[in-house]
């Protein structure tokens, strides 16, 4: 009996030892932290894929140099292309509107794309490099004419609202069309369809087939470099 009490205490002493010689281990830290979210009154860009975790680039609107008229309507707080800066100060029109520039060399149009908005259709034409061609907006007479051939280009809708830009082209240095598509055919709430009239000898030009006469704004963005053309409903 004397001898198990023994093999008792020494098993007691034993495992007080052995537990004052653990290691305590430090807390974990934990690794899923959260995204930071993207700011505020932003959207994608027509053509994207909206993302949550990615933040998007703030845009900057260019001064277009375009007076206010008695024509315009407030523009209000309505977001660019692909979200962040407002055009506060856009003003809407039905009257031309024109910018030249004689920069060389022509500068490439990359992409053509529409989307709509609570209030507006919007397309984009975005173009290589920092600085956008001569351009002039304006409601044309129908029916229009395609610049190599001559023939009429039947456009849908009530009205034809025409963008030409000018020392600009629509093709890469081996002569591969950049926006192979000539026609486009979005059936939004005003842009029912966008032709190309033109891509040659420093000029592009597009025309858009609207329901109706209505106002139209532009903008110049950056980063990319674009214009863009809103035409309300």
């Amino acid at each position: 009996m004397r001898l198990r009490q023994g093999w008792y205490a020494l098993g007691m002493v034993a495992g007080l030892l052995g537990a004052g010689c653990e290691k305590q281990e430090p807390a974990t830290v934990p690794m899923n932290v959260p995204a930071t979210p993207a700011p505020t009154n932003t959207v994608p860009r027509e053509g994207s894929a909206p993302t949550t975790t990615a933040t998007p680039p703030v845009e900057r609107v260019l001064d277009t140099g375009t007076p206010p008229t008695s024509a315009s309507v407030d523009a209000g707080s309505v977001t660019t292309d692909a979200g962040g800066a407002v055009a506060a100060d856009a003003t809407w029109t039905l009257e031309t509107l024109e910018k030249k520039r004689s920069e060389p060399p022509s500068v490439t149009m990359s992409s053509v794309r529409t989307g709509t908005h609570e209030g507006y259709d919007r397309t984009v034409f975005e173009f290589e490099g920092p600085r956008l061609p001569g351009y002039q907006v304006s409601y044309v007479k129908t029916p229009v004419q395609d610049c190599g051939s001559g023939d009429d280009v039947p456009v849908p809708g009530k009205a034809a609202l025409q963008v030409r830009f000018t020392r600009a082209q629509a093709h890469n240095e081996q002569g591969q069309a950049t926006v192979a598509q000539r026609t486009f055919k979005p059936a939004l709430p005003s842009v029912l369809e966008l032709a190309r009239l033109c891509a040659a000898e420093g000029e592009v030009t597009w025309v858009l087939g609207t329901t109706r006469r209505a106002p139209f704004r532009v903008l110049e963005l950056t980063n990319p470099t674009r214009l863009v053309l809103d035409v309300q409903h």
